[in-house]
């Protein structure tokens, strides 16, 4: 399915009530401007929140370079998330680029929910009401 003007808002609009809810849950600070990005435990780290049928989540390259971590959260049942950390070296080296013919052409690496459960640390899961 192909992203409209309109369904790509709404889905950063999530995306971001999601992060600012999960970053209060973790005891990070909460995510500055349009980024996500807060600081965990003394890292620089990113929150990037995928539903329930996606299975991968993007950072673009500029912001990987800042980052000590990438925080994935993947919806796994209503409102459930299963929340790992996987460290941005790690992520950086098993990164594909993203298909988008758009403005994220050529910025975006993403990573799927399969390597965070390899080579990340888990979180725990994490239950956010109206997400």
């Amino acid at each position: 399915m192909n992203q409209t003007s309109a369904s790509g808002a709404q889905a950063s609009e999530w995306g971001h009530r999601c992060a600012r809810a999960l970053a209060t849950l973790l005891g990070a600070s909460a995510p500055q401007g349009n980024s996500n990005e807060c600081d965990l435990n003394g890292q620089r780290v990113v929150i990037k929140c995928a539903h329930v049928n996606t299975d991968s989540v993007g950072v673009t390259y500029l912001m990987l370079e800042r980052l000590d971590a990438v925080i994935g959260a993947f919806e796994v049942d209503g409102g459930e998330y299963e929340i790992w950390r996987l460290p941005s070296e790690i992520h950086r080296a098993e990164m594909t680029g993203t298909r988008s013919q758009g403005p994220s052409a050529g910025k975006v690496g993403i990573v799927k929910r399969r390597v965070f459960q390899t080579y990340g640390t888990s979180l725990g899961k994490h239950t956010i009401s109206g997400s």
